[in-house]
């Protein structure tokens, strides 16, 4: 029974202590839900309380929360995601990653709201959940398999097809820094490296299956809502070629404005793109639609290769990221090879964006001859070579053999160990990698990897507006007064005020439990009024625009400062030199760099953080009721362990100085 007096909720969490092999049921704080709603809120809750910045991310000491969100399960559109939050192996410092399909709301049906997991296992284990029964079973004759298997061994074992399992491969288990966690198959929690944290625990998967119903404050209000947002979800604009296509529908829209990396980001085009257009793969391999949960827009597909090769390659959620990062990023344009990598990525448990950013880097290092000719493992490392890249995916995730081994930890910490010019060519920001977005063709997006809290990402704030001109959809969020600039993508006026906004409601969706592609950032018909009366008619919490833009202000403020804990400051706000000093050749971008000099003072400004350091004021800090916080941050700072612990991390910081070179 629920203890809270809000609905919405399963009303307890469980915290499994795998060092000791106890399981305890706990009721979900009210302070938790009221202050931060749900998922990473919670999360960073979680982090900042019991997970000190001292702590090594691979330790037993660090933490894996499994979060839900307060609108999971429920019928508003696109509630079928979670989060995973824990410190990050690949960065040191705050991560998360989110993942959709049905997992996050079948562990709410089993009455659940979140799972915190802490030490690690003697032998590897399974958490196995069926409503009221929760247990840890042993999972060494698991271990080493790939996520497929594994999936398919438990649902047998548990006499169930409909059992949601949360898993890692390889890759995970081997440590390496962007293992990702794969649900229920192909759907990737891959950002951050998550995986590798529950490998280091010794946890090999999670298996949920739930059949207790969701109780709802005020269920007649909520399905009027919801049928109305679906509906127009039906109507947007953009829905049929979101439907049709799903995220790989960008890669045309993204190329000609030179916003396609290419070639480890030395071009924002690829002259073979069509190769690996949504439209070929759609002709040539679609076999059919895929809904997560309670989603109208079914933007996953599945995907077969029918002949050649690759031929019996079966592979679902094939999306825009991977088709740049297996495809455009290393200069691949054999479609079938790329799914072929993808299939690789979601067996053995690794995030597509920075395992082709990894070996773009490596063919990178290797063409300009940084690479000592004995650490290739006798491999042919050029671009385009698609052998090589499945090869290479392969080894990474084993940690085979020298060069396996080296860029399994990933390009960033490849480059520190590397050194020298081998620096230069690491594109990350805090130590992860840029996805499929250069900043050159889009001012936002260039901000937004800056001072996305887990490093570089375009999810945090997700700017979509100016991408190719939104100019309807602006209009109505900000006002006709930031027309024409904001829907201008090489403008930079309004664009920190872009950024910073959606980082905030970024940071509530992602403690609801919703999609940001489905209806909220890119088929834009549910925002602050809508997601605010959504929580108030699931839970009966008083919910209004105001509060929730400072819960979602409160979030990204205490990422902020969590971060800070580890000597993050302004200085680390920098993006690597081919995107502020080298102006691109490429699409509607040419002649265009990323100008963080007029853009990163204005967000500061906006975000109320001190503009010699970047980091939060104590007014900003106290107005978010995170005094005390403020003070821990302070104290770290000033006594030297923030930039002690700073020290420790072990990626290189991005190279920013000019470099010479020739296209």
């Amino acid at each position: 029974m629920n203890p809270l007096p809000y609905k919405g909720y399963a009303g307890q969490y469980l915290r499994v202590d795998l060092t000791r092999g106890t399981i305890t049921k706990l009721p979900l704080p009210i302070e938790w839900v009221e202050n931060h709603l749900g998922g990473n809120g919670m999360g960073i809750r979680i982090l900042w309380d019991e997970v000190p910045p001292e702590v090594d991310a691979l330790s037993p000491e660090n933490k894996l929360i499994v979060a839900t969100g307060t609108l999971c399960g429920t019928s508003m559109p696109n509630t079928g995601r979670l989060e995973f939050i824990a410190k990050s192996p690949l960065t040191g410092i705050y991560g998360d990653s989110n993942a959709g399909g049905h997992f996050g709301p079948e562990l709410k049906f089993a009455g659940y709201d979140l799972i915190i997991f802490e030490g690690k296992a003697p032998e590897p284990v399974i958490l196995w959940i069926k409503n009221d029964e929760v247990e840890l079973r042993p999972a060494g004759d698991l271990w080493g398999k790939g996520i497929f298997e594994t999936e398919n061994r438990l649902k047998i074992e548990a006499r169930d097809p409909e059992l949601k399992v949360a898993a890692i491969g390889p890759a995970g288990e081997n440590l390496v820094r962007f293992a990702s966690i794969q649900v229920t198959y192909r759907r990737s929690a891959a950002r951050s490296g998550m995986g590798a944290v529950m490998g280091s625990k010794n946890l090999k998967a999670i298996a949920v299956r739930g059949t207790k119903p969701i109780q709802i404050a005020r269920p007649d209000a909520l399905t009027n809502l919801s049928i109305n947002l679906h509906e127009k979800i039906r109507t947007n604009e953009f829905f049929p070629g979101t439907h049709r296509f799903g995220t790989s529908g960008l890669v045309a829209l993204m190329n000609p404005m030179g916003r396609f990396p290419t070639k480890n980001f030395q071009f924002g085009s690829f002259d073979k793109f069509e190769d690996i257009s949504a439209e070929i793969l759609h002709e040539e391999c679609f076999s059919r639609d895929v809904s997560c949960y309670c989603c109208p827009v079914s933007c996953d597909k599945v995907y077969e290769v029918r002949s050649g090769e690759y031929k019996g390659v079966l592979n679902s959620s094939v999306e825009y990221e991977t088709l740049n990062s297996l495809g455009a990023r290393v200069c691949n344009n054999n479609l079938a090879a790329l799914l072929k990598a993808n299939e690789i990525c979601d067996d053995l448990g690794m995030d597509t964006i920075s395992a082709g950013s990894t070996i773009a880097y490596a063919f990178e290092l290797a063409e300009k001859e940084i690479l000592p000719t004995e650490t290739e493992d006798g491999l042919r490392l050029e671009w385009g070579n698609y052998h090589t890249m499945i090869e290479l995916l392969i080894r990474m995730a084993n940690r085979q053999g020298e060069l396996g081994n080296l860029l399994a930890d990933g390009a960033s910490h490849a480059a520190k160990k590397l050194g020298g010019d081998a620096v230069k060519y690491a594109m990350h920001v805090k130590g992860q990698d840029i996805s499929a977005q250069d900043g050159r063709a889009q001012q936002s997006m260039g901000l937004a990897h800056v001072t996305s809290t887990r490093g570089a990402d375009h999810l945090k704030a997700f700017p979509v507006i100016d991408e190719t001109g939104y100019p309807s959809e602006a209009v109505r969020r900000y006002g006709q007064q930031y027309m024409p600039e904001l829907v201008d993508p090489l403008a930079t006026k309004y664009k920190a005020m872009m950024v910073k906004d959606g980082e905030d409601y970024g940071a509530v969706i992602d403690s609801v439990g919703t999609c940001k592609s489905g209806g909220t950032f890119v088929l834009a018909e549910v925002y602050w009024k809508e997601t605010a009366q959504a929580i108030s008619f699931v839970t009966g919490m008083e919910m209004d625009e105001n509060r929730l833009r400072m819960i979602g202000e409160r979030t990204y403020n205490l990422q902020r400062a969590y971060n800070a804990l580890h000597g993050i400051n302004k200085n680390d706000d920098v993006l690597p030199w081919r995107f502020t000093k080298k102006p691109s050749t490429s699409g509607h971008a040419k002649g265009s760099v990323c100008h963080l000099e007029i853009t990163l003072p204005e967000y500061y400004d906006l975000r109320g953080w001190d503009a010699n350091t970047g980091l939060p004021t104590q007014m900003t800090m106290e107005r978010l009721s995170l005094q005390s916080e403020f003070e821990r941050m302070q104290d770290q700072i000033m006594t030297g362990k923030a930039a002690e612990i700073r020290a420790s991390l072990q990626w290189s910081t991005p190279y920013t100085e000019d470099v010479a070179e020739e296209f």
